[in-house]
């Protein structure tokens, strides 16, 4: 279930969408003060929040602007009765990713708010696939970077590959010719003991005692794998 937070001063409005989100299957928090919205936001983690730019106190702009410094991910879509285009170009800079002008069609509101969702999942997806989690090592697809306890490791471009090939098929063992035609082709006339240095190297800068290594295991007589978390 989608949480969605209302902050409208317009109680009448306020009601009214309300029970248009509720009947739409969304969770629904709602308050008429800026302050109160900031506070909801950093406490409950909505999804989206629909936020009036005139409220007593701080304005819509403000509520914005301190949502979005403790959550980038969260749709905000601003209200408003005025129809100036300075409103919307602020809202839009301040990080809204969309605007709709009183009066409006709630149901037109509750499409924007489901098209923003998709959006915002799309996103998420996206970002996912570029970043692989296992353990406490998370590499970025998109940078090229691994990093252990949030600290980033610095591997070369064999090491990196090596490293994204174990942690993408956690659990599944690789022979030493698997990674020598994954990692330095199938063309490769070297020494095959290539992937036991660069293993035993990369062991070296991931491992806590490279001795009695965790994550990488060797499968004796055949090759490695990566542990399955």
């Amino acid at each position: 279930m989608y949480r969605i937070l209302i902050c409208e001063d317009e109680t009448s409005i306020r009601t009214f969408l309300k029970i248009n989100f509720e009947r739409s299957g969304f969770a629904v928090y709602e308050t008429d003060t800026g302050e109160e919205a900031v506070r909801i936001a950093g406490l409950e983690k909505p999804d989206v929040a629909i936020l009036d730019v005139m409220l007593p106190g701080i304005d819509g702009f403000e509520v914005l602007r301190r949502i979005r410094e403790e959550n980038t991910k969260i749709g905000v879509i601003m209200l408003t009765a005025r129809g100036q285009d300075t409103d919307r170009i602020t809202g839009l800079k301040g990080g809204a990713d969309d605007y709709i002008i009183k009066p409006f069609n709630p149901t037109e509101l509750i499409l924007r708010t489901q098209a923003l969702l998709r959006r915002i999942n799309e996103k998420t997806e996206r970002e996912e696939e570029k970043v692989i989690r296992t353990f406490c090592f998370e590499l970025d697809n998109y940078s090229q970077t691994i990093s252990k306890d949030s600290k980033e490791i610095v591997l070369t471009p064999k090491e990196f590959l090596l490293m994204k090939i174990f942690m993408e098929n956690p659990g599944k063992a690789f022979t030493r010719d698997d990674l020598l035609n994954l990692v330095w082709g199938y063309d490769f006339t070297g020494d095959p003991k290539i992937v036991d240095v660069n293993v035993r190297r990369l062991r070296s800068k991931i491992e806590d005692d490279p001795s009695e290594p965790k994550y990488i295991e060797t499968i004796w007589g055949t090759g490695y794998r990566w542990k399955k978390e």
